[in-house]
């Protein structure tokens, strides 16, 4: 039986409970008869009406969910240890059909009263295997978000093989991180599976952080005169890069194209190319390996 991934960032689904109710944002598709809890036997919601997902889809989106989203909204998305809101509540999760809702929240992340969450770096086929996963254990929920039958599940990570683990991290992370310096006695540190778990993931917790920087990136920014600006990267996308120097104040640059010339130096880029990679046996494997550091 597979144990669920488990990873402490806040790019989890954050502000979908807090959305906007799609009839406020028009083209909300209306509710049609069906075996919903709505009166004279119409159903509530769009979604009540959904047929049954694509398996390989939601099988898909039940890993990208636990490495992305389970940590902030649960195991059973009613809220996880991160604070993130019952998504099962949520107007927006109940009027999604087939992501349209859901995937451009998980893709340029969303403010409101409740706190920022940030986009999560996914593809949009990534996001709609996660809404396809979010409506399939929605759809096993007693009344389409009532809190489930029987006791939570008690989770046990330690499924992997700690040799296997100990080549994974060898080959992955050896570069960077080292079992006899800075993660010597991480096994004691954190005793606990779970915790250690959601640690290594995240990259010490650095990707959790909800104001979307973790740990700043550098940047240099080579104007046509030569001329290099270098400082701590604030923002950038197609059209601007802004950058804090060293005295505090912020530059803006227009870009146009590849002028001027930016390099940017995220300390965390590793961490999140490997997210996209991680298969389940990488992470209970690498987890098993990273206990025995004691």
């Amino acid at each position: 039986m597979r144990s669920p991934v488990v990873l402490t960032t806040a790019a989890a689904l954050f502000m979908l409970v807090v959305a906007v109710h799609p009839s406020a944002q028009g083209g909300a598709p209306q509710p049609q008869g069906g075996g919903g809890r709505g009166g004279g036997g119409r159903a509530t919601f769009p979604a009540q009406q959904r047929p049954p997902g694509d398996p390989a889809l939601i099988a898909r989106g039940n890993g990208l969910y636990g490495v992305n989203c389970r940590a902030c909204h649960g195991v059973d998305l009613r809220g996880g240890d991160q604070g993130g809101p019952n998504l099962l509540r949520s107007d927006l999760v109940l009027n999604d059909q087939a992501g349209e809702l859901i995937g451009p929240v998980v893709l340029k992340g969303q403010q409101g009263p409740g706190g920022r969450m940030p986009p999560i770096s996914v593809t949009a086929d990534d996001a709609r295997a996660i809404a396809e996963y979010i409506h399939s254990v929605a759809a096993t929920m007693r009344g389409q978000g009532s809190p489930p039958l029987g006791p939570p599940a008690v989770l046990n990570v330690l499924v992997g093989d700690p040799t296997a683990g100990a080549a994974y991290f060898t080959a992955k992370c050896g570069a960077c991180h080292s079992a006899t310096g800075d993660l010597r006695g991480l096994g004691s540190r954190l005793p606990d599976p779970t915790a250690l778990q959601n640690h290594w993931l995240s990259a010490g917790g650095r990707l959790a952080r909800r104001d979307g920087r973790g740990r700043p990136a550098s940047v240099t920014v080579t104007l046509d005169s030569g001329q290099r600006v270098e400082g701590t990267l604030v923002r950038i996308d197609d059209f601007y890069v802004v950058v804090e120097l060293a005295d505090g104040t912020q530059r803006t640059f227009g870009r146009d194209g590849e002028r001027p010339v930016v390099d940017v130096r995220d300390p965390l880029e590793p961490h999140k190319q490997l997210l996209a990679t991680y298969t389940d046996n990488d992470i209970h494997n690498v987890t098993a390996y990273l206990v025995t550091l004691k």
